[in-house]
């Protein structure tokens, strides 16, 4: 069991999971590596949110875009299809009041393998042809899921709910994750754009081999994406967890 576990969460997130590491005897530090923005122009999330009724299928892409959208619109359609990611983001939905009561949602059965081309082989795609589907996202993205769809015969509408941006770096963000590439800390990462933001980072900071110290560190990692991306930036010690916060607790032996 790791003595410390950073979660780099954006902090709208960060809390619930470090509240259970800590409760388990661990210490939670929080160090996000993402920020969820408000979009500068929501015209379009707003009208396609106002017609979800037309659609056959809604596809999340992240819980980031779970909570922006129900922002926007509290109360959804009974019944709706929905599909989603990973466990994650079936807990998003939960909190939102959304589950197999009121809607059928669709995601990747195996665990450790939550993207586009496992929700993709659950959808049943010749029943969406000729039908429209809403994929909600960030501001930008893999465009492979949309691109499928469209093969298939599916109307899309791919609008954004939120922005994201790398967090401000200034002084006390360089001196706070030089404190932590020289602990014996398990570094927590559940997108391959915040890893990315993370190594930049250790790039930026003025004390020789920083890079080379974050390459050393462990990481935890929920599905094989980012354990990929990991292994690219120059990663070894890598532990993959399968998605949910469950399963992360299970693989730290904090469960």
């Amino acid at each position: 069991m790791p003595e410390t576990v950073i979660i780099t969460r954006p902090l709208q997130q960060a809390e619930p999971l470090a509240q259970r590491v800590r409760a388990a005897g661990a210490e939670a530090v929080l160090f996000p590596l993402l920020e969820i923005l408000p979009l500068a122009d929501d015209r379009a999330i707003r009208q396609a949110l106002d017609g979800l009724e037309q659609y056959a299928l809604v596809v999340f892409v992240s819980p980031n875009a779970i909570d922006a959208a129900f922002g926007y619109r509290a109360r959804w359609p009974e019944g709706l299809t929905i599909g989603v990611m990973g466990e994650g983001s079936r807990q998003a939905l939960a909190r939102h009041g959304i589950g197999a009561h009121n809607a059928r949602v669709i995601s990747p059965r195996h665990p450790d393998r939550t993207d586009s081309e496992t929700l993709l082989a659950q959808l049943d795609l010749p029943g969406l042809r000729g039908q429209r589907a809403l994929l909600i996202r960030g501001e930008s993205g893999r465009e492979l899921l949309g691109e499928a769809l469209r093969a298939a015969g599916v109307t899309v509408d791919q609008v954004a709910a939120y922005r994201r941006a790398a967090p401000a770096w200034d002084a006390a963000r360089a001196q706070a994750l030089d404190r932590l590439l020289d602990s014996q800390a398990t570094w927590v990462i559940t997108s391959s754009e915040a890893l990315r933001n993370l190594a930049a980072m250790a790039s930026r900071l003025p004390q020789p081999g920083s890079r080379a110290r974050l390459l050393r560190s462990r990481l935890l990692v929920p599905h094989i994406r980012i354990e990929e991306t990991a292994r690219e930036l120059g990663f070894t010690c890598i532990q993959r967890s399968g998605s949910g916060d469950e399963h992360m607790l299970a693989t730290l032996q904090l469960r």
